[in-house]
């Protein structure tokens, strides 16, 4: 049935010739093997993410988000950037309007719909990277070193991959020339 489902989707949009790099969970949202289902407690994620070598990257999307089936079908499957997810990155799903509760690194804890909304995001899919500590009693929007709103190419997601990756972010060249130097190179 759920392979029916599936086939069906595809037909509806069109992409019947097209292999699926994420297939969608009961709750509309798209599901990869990159991400990790967890108890929605950010400290804890940031922790496992940090044992495991990897960045915390939190996807906010939201059910029939045209954006995020970009993303997920045309951007996240490439072949470079999967592996450059599944190697650095620890990546933990909020449904922008759902009730699972999410705890915020200051202890807060909320359905995800409210969470979204104290932190203050308007639009899916959003990534948002984690620094390796959060100070005592930030929220994750202010502990962010980078939040990214809506879809981009291959090219600016890679290179936003790679910033955060290799800490870019705390040096002077702002991700819009880090951006155009990489695409220059």
């Amino acid at each position: 049935m759920k392979l029916l489902k599936i086939c069906l989707t595809a037909l509806s949009l069109g992409l019947a010739g097209s292999t699926f790099a994420a297939e969608l969970g009961d709750d509309g949202l798209h599901k990869t093997a990159w991400m990790r289902d967890t108890f929605k407690d950010l400290s804890e994620d940031l922790a496992e993410a940090n044992a495991e070598g990897k960045r915390l990257m939190l996807i906010v999307e939201q059910r029939g988000c045209i954006y995020c089936a970009k993303m997920h079908k045309e951007v996240f499957p490439l072949p470079n950037i999967d592996a450059y997810l599944k190697e650095h990155f620890f990546v933990v799903q909020i449904n922008m309007f759902g009730d699972v509760e999410v705890t915020d690194f200051d202890g807060e804890s909320l359905p995800e719909k409210d969470m979204v909304r104290k932190w203050g995001m308007l639009f899916t899919p959003t990534l948002v990277f984690l620094p390796q500590e959060v100070a005592e009693g930030q929220t994750a929007a202010q502990a962010a070193v980078a939040s990214v709103p809506g879809a981009f190419g291959p090219g600016t997601t890679y290179n936003m991959f790679t910033w955060v990756v290799d800490k870019e972010y705390e040096g002077d060249e702002s991700f819009q020339k880090y951006l155009a130097r990489k695409l220059a190179e």
